[in-house]
C-alpha cells in the first residue's frame, strides 16, 4: 500500500519507523483489532535490523554489567521467536574459548555459564559445558593451539535474515488489517490543544505529500529516533546515543559461532558462521551523522582482523561489509558500556505520543507488546496481546506444496518463507515461466519477484535484493540477476524506462558501498539477458 493512498484517512495508531520493532507494534497492535498504519522513510528493517550481529542472544556481557534483567528478557524472548519463527530463528552452539587467563577468570566464566542456565530455565537448548583443550580444538579446529585453555560451550540462537523477520511481521499486521507502507517519510505533526491528531507523511514514490489522522501515534524511529522526535514535538531533546557497529563476511566459515575477547582492547568479538561464510563483528564507535549513509570504515576492519586473527587464524579476503547504527539511550561513558535496555514513554507534549528509545532485536516482540499495552490504555482498549503464543505466517500451516522445481529450490524457498513458500510454488503452477531461474548459480527464481511486490511490499528493485532476499549476500551479490528482476518488476507496477534506469543505478550504489577488499570478477558480475 502506498501512502498516497491515505490521504485524510483515520486510524487509531500510527506507527513512525518500520524496523523490527515498529513492524512488531503494528503486529501487535492490529492483531489487537486496532486501526494501524506504519510509515517507513526506507523499507522494512533497512536501518539498523540489517546491520545487526544477526544474533537472537540474551548476551554473556550483560552479566558482567549485572543487568539481569535484560538477560533474562531476552533469553525469554529467545524461547518464544524459536517457537513462532522457527524457520527464521535456528538454534547456534558458540564457545567462548580461553586463552592466558587466570583460574580466577576461569571460575568467574564458569559461575557466569551456570547463571546463564538459571536466568533460561524455560530453555529448550541444551546448557553449557566446559572443554578441555583437546576438546575444544575439536570442536572447532579453526581455533589456535597455542595458549588455548579450554572453553565453555553454550547455546543461543541466530536469526540469519533479520530482514525477513521484519517482513513477517508487516505480513502478519497487513493480514489483520494494517495500512504498511515503506518509502514514506513523516515530514510534519498534526497537533491541537496539547494533542497529536496525525501526521504529514511524503510518499517518497508517487511524490506526494498527505494528511493522516490518528488518534495516537508511536515514535519507533530507532536511530532516527530525535530527528522524528524533533518533527512529532516541540521541544524535543536529544535522548539516543547513537553508535555505529560493522561486520564483515569472509570465506571458511567455523564449525560453531565464537565469543571471543578482541585481542586490540578486549570487547566482546564474535565470529559465527553465516550463509556459508564467516561473520565477524562488532564494532561500537560514536556516530553522529545520518545513519542512512553509515558504511565500514578501512581502520574498522582492520580492527575486527587483529580482534579475532590470533585466535582464529588468518580471515582470507573481506567478501563484503556491513553496518549499522545502534538506538541506545543516552547516557554517558564508553559506547560499549552504555545499557541496551529500552524505554517506552507516554509522553505529554503532546499527549498521544508514545516514544520507544533503545532495545535489541532479541526482544523486539516484548517491546512492541510494551508499546502495545502503552497505547491501549491511551485509547481505553483492552485487548490482549497474541504475539507470544501466534506463530509468524511462514510458521502456521499450509495448503499442501506442490511438487515444482527442483529440491533445492524448494530447499531455498522454505529458507526464506517457511510455509508461506506455498505462495510462491502456486505462482509458478499458475504461470511456469515465473520458474525461471534469476541466474544459473543460484535457486531464486522469477516468482519471487512477484510474489514480493503483491504480497510483501517491494516497491524498489534494491528492496528484492537486500531485503526480499538473499542475493545481496552471494558473492556476486546479486548483481546479474539487476535485470531481470527489474523487468519483472516493471512488469508488476508499470515503470517506465527511466525508472527502470533509476533502479538499477540505485541498486548498484547500494551494493558497491558495501563491497569487499576481494578483487571483482568483471564476468561474474555481469548482467545476464
Amino acid at each position: 500500500m502506498r501512502a498516497a493512498d491515505l490521504h485524510r484517512q483515520a486510524f487509531d495508531v500510527l506507527v513512525v519507523g518500520g524496523g523490527i520493532i515498529g513492524c512488531g507494534v503494528a503486529r501487535d497492535a492490529a492483531r489487537r483489532g486496532l486501526r494501524v498504519a506504519l510509515f517507513e522513510q526506507d523499507d522494512f528493517g533497512s536501518g539498523t535490523s540489517s546491520g545487526s550481529t544477526r544474533l537472537i542472544h540474551g548476551g554473556l556481557r550483560y552479566l558482567e554489567m549485572l543487568d539481569f534483567a535484560l538477560v533474562r528478557l531476552d533469553l525469554r524472548e529467545r524461547e518464544i521467536l524459536l517457537r513462532i519463527a522457527p524457520h527464521l530463528v535456528t538454534p547456534l552452539r558458540f564457545l567462548l574459548p580461553f586463552y592466558r587467563t587466570s583460574a580466577f577468570t576461569r571460575l568467574k566464566m564458569r559461575a557466569g555459564m551456570w547463571l546463564y542456565d538459571g536466568l533460561s530455565y524455560d530453555r529448550s537448548l541444551d546448557g553449557h559445558r566446559m572443554l578441555s583443550p583437546e576438546a575444544a580444538h575439536e570442536a572447532e579446529p579453526r581455533l589456535v593451539r597455542e595458549g588455548l585453555q579450554g572453553a565453555a560451550s553454550y547455546s543461543d540462537a541466530q536469526a540469519a535474515l533479520p530482514e525477513r523477520l521484519c517482513i513477517e511481521n508487516i505480513v502478519d499486521a497487513s493480514q489483520a488489517g494494517a495500512a504498511i507502507c515503506n518509502h514514506a517519510r513523516v515530514v510534519a505533526a498534526v497537533v491541537s490543544d496539547g494533542r497529536i491528531r496525525g501526521v504529514r507523511v511524503q510518499d517518497l514514490i508517487a511524490q506526494r505529500e498527505v494528511e493522516v489522522s490518528a488518534r495516537v501515534v508511536v515514535n519507533a524511529a530507532g536511530p532516527w529516533f530525535d530527528r522524528a522526535a524533533g518533527v512529532l514535538q516541540s521541544a524535543a531533546r536529544p535522548r539516543v546515543r547513537t553508535t555505529r557497529g560493522i561486520h564483515i563476511a569472509c570465506p571458511n566459515p567455523p564449525r560453531n559461532a565464537l565469543a571471543l575477547p578482541s585481542a586490540v582492547d578486549g570487547r566482546l568479538t564474535f565470529v559465527i558462521p553465516w550463509l556459508g561464510y564467516t561473520w565477524v563483528g562488532t564494532t561500537d564507535i560514536d556516530y553522529e551523522d545520518d545513519p542512512t549513509d553509515v558504511a565500514a570504515t578501512p581502520d574498522e576492519v582492520d580492527y575486527l582482523r587483529r580482534s579475532v586473527e590470533p585466535f582464529v587464524g588468518g580471515l582470507g579476503d573481506v567478501l563484503f561489509t556491513n553496518a549499522g547504527v545502534r538506538a541506545l539511550v543516552r547516557r554517558d561513558g564508553h559506547a560499549s558500556a552504555v545499557t541496551r535496555s529500552h524505554q517506552v514513554i507516554a509522553e505529554q507534549d503532546p499527549v498521544g505520543l508514545v516514544s520507544i528509545i533503545g532495545g535489541k532485536l532479541t526482544g523486539y516482540r516484548a517491546i512492541a507488546e510494551e508499546a502495545t499495552q502503552r497505547v491501549c490504555r491511551l485509547l481505553d482498549v483492552h485487548a490482549r496481546g497474541t504475539t507470544a503464543t501466534e506463530p509468524l505466517p511462514g510458521a502456521r500451516a499450509a495448503a499442501t506444496e506442490p511438487l515444482l522445481l527442483d529440491e533445492d529450490q524448494r530447499a531455498h524457498l522454505r529458507y526464506l518463507y517457511g510455509t508461506r513458500r506455498v505462495e510462491v510454488l502456486a505462482l509458478v503452477e499458475a504461470r511456469p515461466e515465473l520458474g525461471r531461474r534469476l541466474m544459473p548459480s543460484e535457486p531464486d527464481v522469477l516468482a519471487q519477484v512477484v510474489h514480493a511486490v503483491r504480497h510483501e511490499a517491494c516497491e524498489r528493485v534494491a528492496d528484492f535484493v537486500l531485503r526480499r532476499s538473499r542475493l545481496a549476500f552471494t558473492r556476486h551479490r546479486g548483481r546479474p540477476a539487476l535485470g531481470r528482476i527489474a523487468s519483472a518488476m516493471r512488469e508488476e507496477l508499470g515503470w517506465s524506462d527511466l525508472r527502470v534506469a533509476e533502479e538499477l543505478a540505485h541498486c548498484r550504489k547500494l551494493l558497491a558501498r558495501t563491497d569487499g577488499d576481494a578483487p571483482p570478477d568483471e564476468e561474474q558480475f555481469a548482467e545476464i539477458d
